[in-house]
């Protein structure tokens, strides 16, 4: 049991660190691109192991309260964790917050995306199953969503007088 827990601890730790590794990758891209922007520093580095580290203690946090009575506890998210345990860490510190924004936002939004994309594709023959009143619904979501931040941004823009 010990060797699985710890497998599991080790799998996930390797594809965060692939994540971590990822948003790098791409913050230097980025830069290469654009000279202007968010270089990778040493700080950047100490800020991408900072939120490595955040992300390990989340997931440990929810395998411990996964074990209680309650039934709250056992259903709220790693995510929600995670962003527990940052919240804590950067009110406690300003070291924190300091290495975090030494990561480039916008890197950090590429894995993410990446790995939504790959479980949505995990789930095409799901989504095939359904019934093809979802494609209505979904297209009538989508494009009231599209037309009313449309809305909010053009009046934004008036307000502003731009």
């Amino acid at each position: 049991m010990t060797g699985l827990l710890s497998n599991k601890y080790i799998k996930f730790g390797l594809i965060i660190f692939l994540s971590v590794g990822l948003i790098m990758f791409t913050q230097e891209i980025k830069h290469l691109k654009d000279p202007n922007s968010m270089p990778v520093t040493g700080m950047t580095v100490l800020g991408l192991g900072v939120l490595w580290l955040f992300s390990m203690i989340g997931i440990l946090i929810s395998d411990l309260v996964n074990k209680t009575s309650i039934s709250i506890l056992r259903e709220f998210p790693v995510l929600g964790w995670v962003s527990i345990v940052s919240l804590l860490m950067c009110l406690l510190s300003d070291f924190f917050i300091q290495a975090i924004q030494a990561v480039d936002f916008l890197s950090i939004t590429t894995p993410i995306l990446t790995f939504a994309g790959i479980s949505v594709a995990n789930r095409l023959v799901d989504l095939k199953n359904t019934s093809w009143r979802v494609a209505i619904v979904a297209v009538f979501v989508f494009t009231g969503t599209y037309i009313g931040s449309a809305l909010i941004a053009t009046l934004g823009l008036y307000l502003a007088g731009n």
